[in-house]
């Protein structure tokens, strides 16, 4: 059911069955007692490629989080809440459509030029351009990459009223870019014409313990300072009215960059032998990447401190609601993150690109004073599809088009729910795959297309999530009925999309990236 925790993960929060029967009561049949749900603001802080277990509130020992870890205390942790996809964009595609993806536009990473993702088509329903009919300013600051400013996919003409960032996912591998946008404005940085690369090889024959070889993979502005300084300018700007702030992070994504002043923390902390050394272009070479990744943590951290910070200054902490998740789990050891060390997935299984809970269970926590049962834990099975909703209805504002998510609210106000349907996800890369969770049983599909190509048939894997949560042993053969009546429902949840056809549903192109 809705609230039963995994007894092997870490569950340092109480769990939502402490909240007693009256409360539920009141929550399910005394909505008038609640505090009123507007004028209520709105933040969504989105961590780039953040691990399960990369946080305190989920037993991370090693990294710093005490803001995380302050929501936690003072809000709730939802333990199995699952990003849109397990890549960049076609998560955020979902959080910002409410729609699986099995129904979203976007369903992999694909570089269309100039290192920009496909774009979101023009007139579909966003989450910004929903708050704006309920009166809302909407900004982002961050890393946008679901279009070009020249595309369809415009943030500016997708909802938003401000953008300071990059809409570039692949410029963002650098956190020292040449340049930002701001709004319609490219605007310089101080770190060269070109800016400091993301992706480069050693320097041959270079000293890897000097600190000077490294010297020119780090820069003096930092994308992010500048993210977060706008981010407190316009909560000033707009603390008298209702807003939409989405805040799209590019921490902790490699490359592994930080600002010096940020790994003072982690100074001798960790092990570093080796450095990262890459012989080819892989992400920038780092000295000391362990404690590089750790710091770019803190560093995200400190920035949701400043998000509260903010919000408390202009007096609005008490009328916002404020989430806090990933948009995939943690990465591979690509560009010297190292996710065995950190205990980055809390024994997850899978990584970043995986089906498997690992790469697409993410950390996420909401505080939402008055409303929030403090120091709280809800297992009720959520996604991003179901956060367009759920702000909707914070903001008193109708959807327009169906989504495929449901409304959060009555989880975050305390009540024993339960999920009406299932939830979904495919995704046409790492080989395709796909994946439904109802209840206590996921079906997983891994490796589609080389089981075709092999003569197949496509298995489908299946797990009781409540039992074991890491997904050791499969019971397909000891549930086919299980099996059957999900695969059904997996059928049922894919509508073909010509752009990101799946295998096992319809043809694969010739060509077509893998």
């Amino acid at each position: 059911m809705g609230h039963s925790v995994p007894s092997n993960l870490p569950e340092p929060m109480l769990n939502l069955t402490r909240v007693s029967p009256l409360c539920v009561l009141f929550v399910l049949w005394a909505p008038e007692l609640l505090p009123a749900l507007t004028p209520t603001n709105v933040v969504f802080i989105l961590a780039d490629d953040l691990g399960y277990g990369e946080v305190g509130f989920n037993g991370q020992q090693k990294i710093l989080t005490p803001n995380l870890d302050r929501m936690a205390r003072e809000g709730m942790v939802l333990s199995r809440h699952y990003s849109g996809n397990a890549v960049c964009a076609p998560s955020r595609a979902v959080l910002l459509t409410g729609l699986n993806p099995g129904q979203a536009p976007i369903r992999d990473n694909g570089d269309v030029g100039g290192g920009e993702q496909t774009p979101l088509p023009a007139g579909i329903q966003t989450l910004p351009a929903l708050l704006k009919k309920a009166g809302y300013t909407t900004a982002l600051f961050g890393k946008w990459g679901l279009g070009g400013m020249d595309s369809s996919g415009n943030p500016l003409q997708q909802g938003f009223d401000r953008f300071l960032g990059l809409t570039s996912q692949r410029e963002a591998h650098s956190h020292y870019p040449a340049a930002l946008w701001d709004n319609t404005e490219r605007i310089p940085l101080q770190n060269g014409a070109s800016g400091v690369p993301g992706h480069a090889p050693f320097p041959k024959d270079a000293d890897p313990q000097d600190p000077k070889t490294y010297a020119p993979f780090v820069g003096k502005d930092f994308a992010s300072d500048r993210f977060i300084a706008g981010a407190e300018t316009f909560i000033e700007q707009n603390a008298k009215k209702p807003f939409f702030l989405y805040y799209a992070c590019a921490l902790p994504h490699v490359a592994l960059q930080v600002p010096e002043d940020a790994l003072k923390t982690y100074a001798g902390k960790f092990q570093e032998d080796p450095p990262f050394t890459p012989s080819k272009p892989n992400y920038v070479p780092n000295r000391t990447p362990r404690a590089t990744y750790a710091a770019m943590i803190t560093r995200l951290d400190a920035e949701v401190g400043r998000i509260l910070a903010a919000l408390e200054k202009n007096g609005v902490a008490k009328q916002t609601l404020v989430v806090f998740s990933s948009d995939n789990g943690t990465t591979h050891s690509a560009g010297g993150v190292d996710p065995e060390f950190f205990g980055s997935t809390a024994g997850l299984r899978g990584l970043k690109g995986s089906l498997h809970e690992g790469g697409i269970r993410v950390p996420t926590v909401a505080l939402w004073p008055g409303h929030c049962p403090a120091g709280t834990r809800s297992t009720f099975l959520s996604g991003f599809e179901d956060w367009l909703p759920t702000f909707a209805e914070v903001a008193g504002v109708p959807v327009q088009t169906p989504v495929t998510g449901e409304s959060l609210v009555p989880v975050l106000q305390g009540a024993n729910a339960s999920r009406k349907s299932a939830l979904y996800r495919e995704f046409p890369g790492y080989g395709h795959q796909q994946a439904l969770w109802e209840g206590r049983w996921k079906a997983v599909r891994t490796d589609m297309e080389k089981t075709l190509k092999a003569g197949g048939p496509i298995q489908t894997q299946l797990y009781d999530l409540e039992s074991d949560p890491n997904e050791t042993r499969n019971l397909a053969e000891q549930k086919p009925e299980v099996v059957r009546d999900l695969e059904t429902k997996m059928k049922a949840a894919h509508q073909p999309n010509p752009a990101f056809p799946l295998a096992g549903s319809e043809p694969l192109p010739v060509g077509k990236r893998k």
